[in-house]
């Protein structure tokens, strides 16, 4: 929705992403106008049931407002649940008094400590994690990674063992078949390995910290912020952000399949000397760009 940084363009608005998983949306930073975005890429909004902010700079979170509003508008019913620092819901919670004059469904505000790694969501095929960054405020990343999926099931095995349909479950889950003799057919004979599980990270602004690299190592996809290039690496460290050049080393020594730059700094017209340093260091990069669309 949005791959600028403070200062927004015409061609690069503020933070906003939206991570789809089975139909299931949910949004990472809401900068102004991503409700914007939102309408213009025909993103449906009712799956959308929980915003991930990882710090409270405007940039990352102005938007909010004016998207539960909207939501009003078009009659929204169900919750909308926002993970982000506790200082958020003392920000929002007046101007929704304010702003927005249709109660016919709650914002419920979970509490996030950005300092941390935790799990702070997760459901049947999703679960979201805190990365901790360094930042001039409170800060955190996310790791989105797909829940473990059963074992597949080997239709010509389950045939000839003749295994009945009340043990599939299990079976897919990783039990052993055993039969009223006690005649057991290993899991490993009966199924085939489950799906690789896919993950991807967030690092949003932050100083040049390789305390992370642990945590997003063999992550499918890298969105990893790069304000500047390196001839500004000074500027970087003085704002504490990073540089092209410092994402793409983390990017290597996480060992990660893809890497996107975003957060441009907007004194920068030309995106290519991103590009071009990053690719020196770690060829899979790509930048982002306000629509851009990735299949994992």
């Amino acid at each position: 929705m949005g791959s600028g940084s403070a200062l927004p363009t015409k061609n690069n608005f503020h933070a906003s992403q939206v991570f789809e998983l089975r139909g299931r949306r949910y949004m990472i930073d809401c900068g102004e106008g991503a409700q914007i975005k939102l309408n213009q890429y025909k993103v449906n909004l009712s799956r959308l049931d929980n915003i991930f902010i990882s710090h409270l700079h405007s940039d990352h979170c102005i938007g909010l407002m004016g998207l539960i509003s909207t939501l009003a508008m078009l009659g929204r019913k169900t919750d909308l649940n926002i993970y982000a620092y506790k200082d958020l819901k003392e920000i929002i919670s007046p101007m929704l008094k304010y702003f927005s004059d249709d109660d016919s469904f709650n914002v419920v505000f979970h509490d996030i400590n950005p300092n941390q790694k935790a799990v702070i969501y997760e459901d049947k095929g999703l679960k979201v994690s805190t990365i901790p960054l360094k930042h001039r405020v409170p800060t955190c990343g996310f790791l989105f990674e797909e829940q473990q999926g059963e074992r597949h099931l080997i239709k010509s095995m389950i045939e000839a063992f003749d295994i009945p349909i009340k043990d599939l479950k299990a079976i897919k889950q990783g039990a052993d078949s055993v039969d009223k003799e006690g005649f057991i057919v290993p899991n490993e004979r009966l199924t085939t390995p489950a799906d690789p599980i896919r993950k991807y990270a967030y690092i949003s602004d932050t100083l040049y910290t390789e305390k992370i690299i642990n945590q997003i190592a063999e992550a499918d996809i890298l969105f990893h912020e790069s304000t500047f290039v390196d001839d500004d690496r000074q500027r970087a460290k003085e704002t504490l952000h990073t540089t092209a050049l410092q994402a793409a080393q983390i990017a290597r020594k996480a060992n990660v399949k893809q890497l996107i730059l975003g957060h441009f700094s907007a004194r920068y017209r030309d995106k290519k000397p991103f590009l071009k340093e990053a690719k020196s260091i770690f060829e899979n990069t790509i930048l982002a760009e306000d629509g851009l669309q990735l299949e994992f």
